[in-house]
């Protein structure tokens, strides 16, 4: 049998598949994926068996749910005290819009504090809403001429939640980071 040129480079052409196969065997060996390190936006498989470290975060969260019932309480008053302050404003505000003998001076300025105190609120709610969707069970938000305040639970902090809740208040209302204050309970 005789030996050309389509033997030489049909046999050239099978030794270097073979080792790009073999290449890109040892090099996937070398880069396999590891399980116990922790990255951001890792996925891993769910089953249905629940192992050690699962369930001692379900405890504690089952520990937390009943921790929480004076903290439930506090965040309850306060949201009805914070309601009950900002439904007097209003009230009085709008008793010097419809008194007939109050200059046009005390109406602007009624409706001034009014347009101002609706839009307070209806930040206060976008960024306790923000909050909660960040994982934040419970929190309070109060916006005043100083800056924000935000409450939220003590136990949901972690090394990552000033930074959340600043992102939540800024992404909402024009305030610098250092006129946010958070207070945890």
């Amino acid at each position: 049998m005789k030996i050309g040129k389509k033997h030489i480079i049909l046999g050239t052409l099978v030794i270097a598949l073979s080792a790009a196969v073999y290449l890109n065997w040892q090099f996937a060996e070398n880069k396999s994926v590891s399980t116990t390190s922790k990255e951001l936006g890792e996925a891993k498989y769910v089953n249905a068996t629940v192992d050690n470290s699962a369930q001692s975060t379900l405890d504690e969260a089952v520990q937390t749910a009943n921790m929480t019932g004076e903290q439930q309480e506090y965040f309850a008053n306060v949201k009805n005290q914070r309601d009950q302050t900002q439904d007097k404003i209003l009230d009085t505000a709008n008793e010097v819009l419809q008194n007939e003998s109050a200059e046009s001076e005390e109406c602007k300025s009624a409706v001034e504090s009014i347009e101002k105190l609706l839009k307070d609120f209806t930040y206060q709610d976008s960024i306790e809403s923000v909050l909660k969707a960040k994982g934040f069970s419970q929190c309070l938000c109060y916006i005043s001429d100083n800056g924000c305040s935000v409450v939220v639970l003590k136990d949901e902090m972690n090394e990552t939640s000033s930074i959340m809740i600043k992102d939540a208040v800024t992404s909402q209302v024009d305030i610098p980071f250092e006129n946010i204050t958070i207070a945890e309970v």
